[in-house]
């Protein structure tokens, strides 16, 4: 286990991906620019009232400003990590942590729901699930997920010279805490943490995206047995 989760999340597998200053620095302002705007359009999804039609069209929205901005920030890399002799696409890996953070969290919100200032943030975004197409509501959870992790693991993970894993944990817990909730910036830290360092040690996106959509969709089903 103990060499599993290290090569996952520590040992950093060699590849090039310099890039050249001119490059960096447009990846930069690029980055920043949509950033801000993510934020923007984060915020205003999550404030709309559950139920509302327009939380669809949002939450599609939002995913399509980070992959546009991803892509727009100049070239993605899958990642590979060490498996045995070889290094390969990480994919069950990935899928297993996004997992086994699920079981974190769901036993870090049995103290949540004991603390009613925090069962109510969780509540109010379980509330957009109640009232929601479950089908299109998985659909948009995964999306999300994926353009999170295309943006924030991927375009702006490339535009942070030092200490990359903590300036974009940061920077996705801020832009999260637009929305207002606690609870999700909390869960943000946590998730953009592991999230980063798969990142680090793969030198790709594929890995973040997997942890985050399995972590993602498996708290869309869970949370609400928890907290209903």
């Amino acid at each position: 286990m103990r060499t599993w989760l290290q090569r996952a999340l520590w040992d950093v597998v060699p590849r090039d991906h310099r890039e050249s200053p001119e490059a960096l620095r447009r990846r930069q302002v690029v980055t920043l620019a949509f950033v801000v705007v993510g934020g923007v359009v984060l915020g205003f999804s999550l404030r709309i009232e559950p139920g509302n039609a327009w939380f669809y069209p949002a939450t599609i929205a939002l995913a399509g400003v980070w992959t546009v901005g991803a892509f727009a920030s100049g070239p993605l890399h899958l990642g590979r990590i060490a498996y045995r002799s070889v290094d390969r696409r990480p994919v069950v890996t990935p899928v297993l942590i996004g997992l086994g953070l699920a079981g974190v969290f769901l036993l870090g919100g049995l103290v949540v729901r004991q603390i009613p200032f925090l069962y109510d943030q969780v509540q109010s975004v379980l509330d957009h699930a109640d009232s929601g197409s479950w089908p299109l509501l998985v659909f948009i959870t995964a999306v999300n997920g994926v353009a999170e992790e295309l943006f924030f693991r991927g375009a702006a993970y490339a535009a942070i010279p030092r200490y990359p894993v903590q300036v974009t944990t940061v920077a996705y817990a801020i832009a999260t805490l637009a929305t207002g909730n606690v609870m999700l910036a909390f869960a943000a830290v946590l998730l953009g943490a592991v999230v980063g360092l798969q990142r680090r040690a793969s030198g790709g996106i594929l890995g973040p995206i997997l942890t985050h959509v399995t972590w993602s969709v498996a708290m869309l089903f869970l949370l609400p047995a928890l907290f209903g």
